[in-house]
C-alpha cells in the first residue's frame, strides 16, 4: 500500500510541474501526458470495480476481494451476476458460494447455461440430490471448470463400474468429492490391479474402496511397495485385514507410526507386542497418541487392568473412550461390587454390541438389582458429561 501512494505521489508532482511550466497551446503533447499520467493512476487504483462487486455483492473483506482480483476480472456485473443467480437458484447458501469464488474465482465469469447447467443435470440424471450437489462442488468446485464429456461423464462411468452401481458410486463421491477429478487410469487402476494380482479378493476391494475411496488413490509405484511390505509382515490377501493394513500404510506416515510405538512402549509393550496387535488389529496404530494414552491410562491406573491385556485385545483402542470404556467398565465394577459377576471378562465387557451389553450385563440381573438400569444411565452420562468429557475431542472414533 504504501508503495501505491508512493507512485501516486511522484505522478501528482510530475504532472504538477507539466502544468506548471507549460500549456497546452504551448506543448500539445501535454494533454497526452497528463492523460497517460490519468489512465496510470486509474488502472493501480485497488477499488477496481471487481473488487468493489467482491465486496458489496458477497460481503468479501477488501484484503480478500483484492486478493481475489487477481485471478479474475470483469467489467460489467452480467456473467457474475448470472452465477450467483444460478447457484442461488438450486440452493447455494451465500457461505457456500463465497467458498467456490474463493477457490475458483474464475468461475464467476462463466456462462452458466454452457458450463454449469449441463453438469448439474448430470448429476441430477444419476441420482445426486440439491443439497449433494452442493457440498460436491463446495468440497471441490474444479469440478464446474472440467469438461463433462471428456473428464465426469468418463471419470463418473469408471467410479460406476468399479464400484458396480451408480448408487454406490455416489456414495464413494459423498465420503470424497476430490475422486471426480481424479485420473483413474493413472493412480486408481494400477492400484486396483497390484491388489487383484497379489490374490486380494474383488468383493473385499469394492467394500473398502467404498468407505476409504481416496486411500486407493496414489502413485501405483508406492502402492506396490505398501502390498508387498503388507504381505511381507504375514497378512493374508483373503481376509479384510489385509487391506485395513494397506490403508493404515497409506495414511499414517513413518514418523506418525513411530511415533505411536512410543506411546505403546511406555505403556510397557515391546517392539514384538505391537506388531502383534497390530497384525490382529491394524488400527491399532490409526489411533491419535491422545487416544492411546487416554485408553490406557483409564483402563490401567483406573480400573487396574495391565496394560498388556490391550496387546490381546487391541480393538478396544478404536472404541470410544467416553461412550464404551468409561461407562461399561464403571458398570461392570459395580456388578462385580455386589457380587454379580465373579470376574471382568476382558472381551466380553468391551468387544460386545451395545445390545448384547445391555441383554447380558444389565436385564440379566434387574431381578435381583432392578435398578442397574438406572445405574448403567447414571455411569453413560457421567462419562459423556462429566470426568471425561475434556478426552472427547481426542478419543472419539
Amino acid at each position: 500500500m504504501l508503495n501505491y501512494f508512493t507512485k501516486n505521489i511522484n505522478d501528482f508532482f510530475k504532472l504538477l510541474h507539466i502544468v506548471t511550466n507549460n500549456s497546452f497551446s504551448n506543448n500539445p503533447s501535454l494533454f497526452f501526458t497528463v492523460r497517460r499520467i490519468s489512465n496510470k493512476t486509474k488502472s493501480q487504483n485497488p477499488q477496481s470495480f471487481t473488487v468493489s462487486y467482491l465486496r458489496t455483492k458477497l460481503g468479501f473483506y477488501p484484503e480478500s476481494a483484492l486478493r481475489i482480483s487477481k485471478y479474475v476480472h470483469f467489467k460489467t456485473p452480467e456473467k457474475p451476476d448470472s452465477v450467483i443467480a444460478f447457484l442461488e437458484q438450486h440452493g447455494f447458501s451465500n457461505t457456500q458460494i463465497r467458498q467456490i469464488v474463493l477457490t475458483r474465482p474464475a468461475l464467476l465469469c462463466s456462462d452458466v447455461k454452457k458450463t454449469f447447467l449441463p453438469k448439474f443435470q448430470f448429476f441430477q440424471s444419476k441420482g445426486v440430490t440439491g443439497p449433494e450437489i452442493s457440498k460436491l462442488l463446495v468440497y471441490n468446485p474444479r469440478i464446474l471448470s472440467r469438461s463433462l464429456e471428456k473428464r465426469i461423464i468418463p471419470c463418473f462411468n469408471q467410479l460406476s463400474k468399479l464400484l458396480q452401481s451408480d448408487s454406490k458410486a455416489i456414495t464413494a463421491l459423498r465420503r470424497n468429492p476430490y475422486l471426480m477429478v481424479c485420473n483413474f487410469d493413472t493412480y486408481v487402476l494400477p492400484n486396483i490391479k497390484t491388489l487383484i494380482d497379489n490374490g486380494v479378493p474383488e468383493s473385499n476391494i469394492v467394500t473398502m474402496f467404498n468407505y476409504h475411496p481416496w486411500s486407493f488413490v496414489m502413485l501405483p509405484d508406492r502402492f506396490k511397495e505398501i502390498v508387498k511390505d503388507v504381505k511381507e509382515m504375514g497378512f493374508n490377501p483373503l481376509l479384510v485385514k489385509f487391506l485395513h493394513a494397506v490403508i493404515l500404510f497409506r495414511k499414517v506416515s513413518k514418523p506418525a507410526m513411530e511415533s505411536k510405538f512410543d506411546v505403546y512402549k511406555k505403556w510397557g509393550w515391546s517392539d514384538d507386542e505391537i506388531w502383534e496387535a497390530f497384525r490382529r488389529y491394524p488400527g491399532v496404530l490409526e489411533a491419535s497418541k491422545e487416544k492411546i494414552t487416554a485408553i490406557m491410562d483409564f483402563l490401567v491406573n483406573e480400573m487396574g487392568f495391565q496394560s498388556l491385556i490391550l496387546a490381546n485385545h487391541p480393538s478396544v483402542i478404536s472404541r470410544s473412550l467416553e461412550k464404551r470404556i468409561v461407562p461399561r467398565a464403571l458398570f461392570a465394577r459395580e456388578l462385580l461390587s455386589k457380587g454379580l459377576i465373579k470376574d471382568l471378562k476382558f472381551s466380553v465387557v468391551f468387544g460386545t454390541s451395545e445390545k448384547v451389553f445391555v441383554q447380558r450385563f444389565v436385564n440379566q440381573y434387574k431381578d435381583k438389582a432392578p435398578e442397574l438400569l438406572k445405574l448403567y444411565e447414571e455411569k453413560l452420562k457421567f462419562a459423556v458429561r462429566g470426568k471425561y468429557k475434556s478426552n472427547q475431542a481426542s478419543c472419539r472414533t
